[in-house]
């Protein structure tokens, strides 16, 4: 699984718009394949700070939506109203990853 971690700033005035654009598409992108969660968040410091967070079978299945005509459309309406550039990390969960030995006997 693919976890993808997007951080955009707006200019305030311009929030809504983006929210408007994000409630539009959410379903559309949720239901895209290979996604299997979307979630938006706000920062509680800077209101003007949000980050969507996203989780994907695979590497492949996110290329698929980042080159579709749906991620091309949402991203040309939202990059118009960004206050500074945004960025993106894509990470693998490695909570159950076992960093065990032959000779730790640390457990």
């Amino acid at each position: 699984m693919i976890i993808r971690i997007v951080k955009m700033e707006f200019e305030e005035a311009l929030i809504p718009d983006f929210l408007n654009i994000f409630a539009a598409s959410r379903k559309r992108i949720r239901s895209f394949p290979g996604c299997e969660h979307l979630q938006l968040l706000q920062g509680d410091a800077d209101p003007c700070v949000f980050f969507t967070y996203s989780h994907w079978v695979s590497d492949d299945d996110l290329d698929k939506y980042r080159n579709s005509d749906l991620f091309r459309g949402v991203w040309r309406n939202t990059r118009k109203l960004f206050s500074s550039a945004p960025k993106a990390w894509s990470l693998t969960d490695q909570t159950n990853v076992s960093i065990h030995s032959d000779t730790d006997t640390s457990i």
